[in-house]
Parts: structure tokens; sequence; C-alpha cells
């Protein structure tokens, strides 16, 4: 199965000439899955070769206007180029964020008068007192008519609190996948999010089901699928004797804004990323400034993946005075490259790959290959 994750914005506060917003996709056949959406988001992905008409799932980080801005405006575009099956209905799109995102988009959908051809459900976290500071927790705005009312395309959601044993919040577990989310500090409460693929089944030894007289067929697909068979003699086949070693998930995480972790959950929930994306919106030399506005660095961000033992580390979220590499000149004061420097720096001997996220770069994630 393939999977990708593509950057549509890597710019903070606001969206520039140079930068989007933040907004990735990560990408698995065909679906996909949104993490936060700036102001901009939409005309970003038309600028990609993504489709807005395949994103099934959205994940905010946190309520800051350039990591939510767009997503009213990118829902109705999708439901403006929404060409309904009159036997089939669309599909509901589950939007996952902290406490107030509900009631945020109520507002926006229900004051602006838009209707959506699709159903949505929003499903809220439940943040703690210690993810932000004193000053910065929710008011109790929220208790406004808009609170109670459901838009008219809106579907009941779910809230989910914190689960203590784990330190973390469990979203989704499937077939193919288990999404959990995580405690971040910030200015707002801010949340993480890990998509941990399961584990696939290993290749069928179809030479030692030759040698035992069973022939490609259902049996083979029953097998694959984990069933033990009873064969014509009478003996009874089971998985572990005709299935290779299975082969391990890949794991992504991705981290809204924060100037550290809260709890136990991320590293637990982050341990073994092959892809770990977190925020270095300013160099190491304005440490002080940056965790005073709630964010990182890049020797801050080094630490988180160390701390994982992730494989790659991809910064994003810069401050809009470093340019993309394509508009950086020789010997510039803010060369963006110096904070790639500054995380392989923190993390020399480790040999994790350290990635610049730029707007439009795609990051394909292989399966693990056994050795």
């Amino acid at each position: 199965m393939s999977m990708d994750l593509t950057f549509l914005g890597t710019g903070s506060a606001y969206p520039s000439p140079h930068r989007g917003a933040s907004a990735l996709v990560l990408r698995t056949e065909g679906d996909c899955w949104l993490f936060d959406c700036g102001e901009g988001t939409q005309t970003q992905l038309m600028k990609s070769q993504l489709k807005a008409s395949r994103i099934t799932k959205v994940f905010i980080t946190h309520l800051h206007g350039d990591h939510l801005f767009g997503l009213p405006g990118l829902l109705c575009t999708v439901s403006l180029n929404l060409s309904p099956s009159p036997t089939q209905p669309p599909a509901c799109v589950d939007i996952y964020g902290p406490q107030g995102l509900r009631h945020f988009l109520r507002v926006a959908l229900s004051l602006s008068g838009s209707q959506l051809l699709f159903p949505y459900a929003v499903h809220e976290l439940e943040p703690t007192a210690d993810q932000c500071p004193p000053d910065s927790q929710l008011a109790a705005m929220l208790d406004s008519s808009f609170s109670e009312s459901l838009h008219p395309q809106e579907r009941p959601g779910r809230t989910i609190p914190l689960d203590v044993t784990r330190d973390c919040y469990t979203l989704l577990e499937d077939e193919r996948f288990v999404v959990v989310a995580f405690r971040l500090f910030h200015r707002l409460p801010s949340f993480g999010f890990s998509v941990q693929e399961r584990d696939r089944s290993g290749r069928l030894n179809t030479q030692l089901l030759r040698d035992l007289g069973v022939k490609p067929g259902p049996i083979y697909g029953r097998l694959k699928g984990g069933e033990s068979v009873t064969l014509e003699n009478g003996r009874v086949l089971t998985p572990d004797e005709v299935l290779e070693e299975s082969v391990p998930g890949r794991k992504v995480c991705v981290l809204g804004d924060c100037s550290a972790l809260v709890g136990e959950g991320p590293l637990w929930a982050c341990q073994g990323a092959d892809v770990l994306v977190h925020e270095a919106t300013l160099a190491d030399g304005h440490r002080e400034r940056a965790v005073e506005h709630g964010h990182s660095t890049p020797s801050m961000a080094a630490e988180v993946a160390r701390a994982c033992r992730a494989r790659k580390l991809v910064l994003y979220h810069f401050s809009q005075r470093y340019k993309p590499l394509s508009l950086c000149t020789e010997g510039e004061e803010d060369d963006v490259t110096e904070l790639r420097r500054q995380a392989e720096e923190a993390l020399q001997g480790m040999g994790m790959e350290v990635v610049l996220a730029d707007d439009f770069l795609t990051i394909p994630i292989p399966i693990k290959r056994l050795h």
C-alpha cells in the first residue's frame, strides 16, 4: 500500500507569497487525511497533485487561525465540486480537534448560510489545564445558541477524554490503522497525532503449499487472512506454518505548535516513528523568544526526535523570515539551511535524516523491508 506526506503550507502565522499557512496531507491508497488547514489551503490543494474530494478525515492540532481559518472555506469548496451519486450517499467527513472546534465550524457555516452536500462530524479532544498558560484557558464563551444546535449537515460527534492509562486519546481503530492524539504545551491547548499502520501479514510460502497439494484458490486467501484450514487428508494447516514473518506497519507522527511535550503520552505514541513532523519556528539563537510564544527551535525538535528514536525528522512551521531554499541567496542572514544544520548537530551520531519541509514537498513512506 502506497503512503506519502505532502506539505501544502510550511509557514507560521500567516500565508505569504513564499510559504502557505500550516497544512499537510497524508495519502494512503488514494484516501487523503488533512492535518491542519490554515488560510489558503484550498488554493494550495489546487496547485498540488492532490484532490480535495479525496479528503475523508481532518485533524486540527489547535485553534490558532494559521492552522484553522481555511477549514470552513475548504469544506464549502469541496461541496461545490461534489457530484453526489443518486444511489450512493456521500460519506461523512470526520474532523478531529480540540474543544471549541465544533463551535467554530457551527458559527462559521451557519452565519455564512453555507450548506454542504455531504455530512460531517466533529470529534473534540478534552484538553487538560497543563497544556497552556492559565490565562489562555478556553473561555465559557461557547455557551451561545450555536453550541447546542447542529448545523444541518452536521452529525453528532464524540467528545474524547484523555485515557489516563496511556496518557493519550484514542481516535480511530480499524483493520488498517490506529490513530491516537497526545498533549502538547502551547499558548492554546495543542495536540499531536500518531498514525500507526497495522502490521501486514507476511507472504505465503506457495512452494510449501504446493508440496502439500494445496492449489491456488480460496484456501490461500483464508490462510493469508489468518484463518486455519482443514485439508482433504484431515490435516489442520495454520497460518503460522505457511506465512513468512509479518511486515511491521509504518508510523507517521505530526506535532502541532509546541514548546514542550505534556506527560508521557507523546513519547509512547511517537516511539520508533518512521517520520516525525515537528515545528521549528525560529533558529536556536532565538530560543527564549520561541519558548515565550509557545514554539520550538531545531534543537528542541531534535531532542523530541531523539527521545522517540524516530527514523526521519521533518522540520516545518518556519517563521516567514526564513524563505524557501529556492529563494535563498548564498550568505543570507536568515538562511533556512541553518535550521537543518542546527537539528543535525543536535542529532549527531544518531544517523537520523533531517528534512526541511517546503510547500508541495512530497515524502514517500515506503513499506518496511525485513532483512
